[in-house]
């Protein structure tokens, strides 16, 4: 395999893993903004994008507890796809220096 085909793939595969980051914390990004925005949780949309951010966030659920609930959820959530970028474009900097 020629350098120019091996630099060519480890682009490829750094921008497919920044994308998947860039996904993950824009699902994550979408449900606290339909809270935010106080989205009603029966519609499908909204139901999907909360049990998706909910499974994407799940290790960062009560993190830190707030007594306003916007606010829990903006820290909570936030904190998870702030992650989510951060490590996402790291791994994929780091791939794509190979």
């Amino acid at each position: 395999m020629s350098t120019a085909a091996r630099r060519s793939g480890t682009h490829q595969a750094a921008a497919a893993v920044r994308l998947v980051a860039d996904l993950v914390a824009g699902i994550i990004a979408l449900w606290v903004l339909l809270y935010l925005l106080d989205a009603n949780p029966s519609n499908d949309l909204v139901s999907t994008a909360h049990d998706a951010a909910r499974w994407l966030a799940a290790w960062s659920h009560d993190l830190f507890s707030f007594s306003r609930d916007w606010l829990r959820v903006v820290v909570n959530y936030g904190v998870a796809a702030v992650v989510y970028l951060l490590v996402g474009h790291a791994v994929a900097t780091r791939i794509r220096r190979r």
